[in-house]
């Protein structure tokens, strides 16, 4: 069976359970906590990163080469045109998506987040191992601070990646207001991708994650700022999650 190594929390790791559930592939979720997640994922043969997927004895890691893979193993429920102008389209949008929009939301969030250690250590451990929310109670300031180091998180960046992410969702609103679609005339990775990357602003049903529901008020100002820019996520997630 098809193990998904990933964090429940990782909008990266979302667009590959998106893309399973979406072709009906039957997987196993493997939920790591980060901070002891190195051990399982060195021992793949990756530094860091999930999402990673093991497919008996090949391996793959990063959202765009899980999805392509996926895409060439499993033909059914087609997420990339065939058309080559629109498959060139689809890859670029990812491309600029996972950069821009991928790295800001998971900044932007974590800037506010962090500061709410329950909530965090609560999607960290979500459905992990027994000994996750041991290790975080002890482990979670040091892990705080490190990730606020190596993400680069404080002030200024918070400020300069919310106002990339305004720029994106601007760019993603024009198109939808006169398309249904991003590209083409149906439901392609791009959209899964925009709809799953800004996903952790807007929390819709169906991430698969236990959304709080006392949410921190910097958190609700943080989802009325992007709510009117953003009202295509809830179709898409509605429709093809």
């Amino acid at each position: 069976m098809i193990k998904l190594y990933q964090f429940p929390i990782s909008h990266y790791c979302e667009k590959v359970r998106w893309a399973l559930d979406y072709k009906n592939i039957e997987y196993q979720k493997i939920d790591l906590v980060p901070g002891l997640h190195l051990k399982a994922t060195k021992k793949l043969g990756v530094k860091s990163s999930v999402p990673i997927l093991q497919d008996d004895d090949f391996i793959v890691s990063g959202s765009i080469k899980i999805i392509d893979y996926l895409e060439r193993k499993f033909p059914q429920n087609q997420l990339t045109p065939t058309e080559e102008r629109l498959k060139s389209d689809v890859l670029e949008w990812e491309m600029f998506l996972d950069n821009s929009v991928g790295v800001n939301c998971r900044l932007t969030a974590y800037h506010i987040l962090l500061n709410h250690p329950s909530i965090v250590k609560g999607f960290f451990t979500h459905k992990g191992p027994w000994y996750g929310r041991l290790f975080l109670t002890f482990a979670f300031p040091k892990l705080a601070t490190k990730m606020r180091y190596l993400m680069k998180i404080n002030e200024d960046t918070f400020n300069q990646s919310k106002q990339e992410l305004h720029l994106a969702a601007d760019r993603l609103l024009a198109h939808y207001q006169q398309n249904e679609f991003l590209i083409g005339d149906r439901f392609t990775r791009v959209d899964l991708t925009a709809a799953a990357l800004f996903a952790p602003i807007m929390m819709p049903d169906g991430y698969g994650l236990n959304w709080p529901k006392d949410v921190p008020t910097e958190y609700q100002q943080l989802k009325r700022e992007f709510e009117e820019k953003l009202n295509w996520l809830p179709r898409i997630y509605k429709s093809f999650r």
